[in-house]
């Protein structure tokens, strides 16, 4: 069974930062690429940002890069989310998403999130 839970959320003011860890068990981990998603209040899911299987090639949303890291570590089922000079549009429900093969394409199971705030 496919796993994934987040942790790392929680209240920021702006300009401040944010790392969210993402524990991943019942698959390869080493062998998918992954995303973060999120979705703020009263909106739709967003993708944030993937990370192909090795870790070497990484993508972002225009509204992210630049300001937020996404990285892996393979040996131990883990991803991150390094999120600095953060804004309040970035306050969301921030969830890790495992795609459907070792580059992204689309992702197929999704924890059940950590909440990001960012206010004064």
């Amino acid at each position: 069974e496919v796993q994934l839970v987040e942790s790392g959320g929680g209240l920021v003011q702006p300009g401040g930062s944010l790392r969210l860890s993402c524990a991943a068990s019942g698959f390869t981990f080493s062998s998918y690429a992954m995303n973060w998603v999120r979705q703020a209040p009263g909106k739709g899911l967003e993708w944030v940002s993937a990370i192909v299987k090795g870790g070497d090639s990484t993508i972002y949303a225009d509204s992210v890069q630049g300001r937020f890291t996404i990285s892996r570590e393979n040996h131990g089922n883990t991803l991150y989310l390094q999120m600095n000079s953060l804004k309040p549009e970035d306050t969301a429900v921030y969830y890790c998403a495992k795609d459907v093969g070792a580059w992204p394409v689309a992702f197929e199971y999704w924890g059940q999130g950590t909440q990001v705030t960012v206010s004064s």
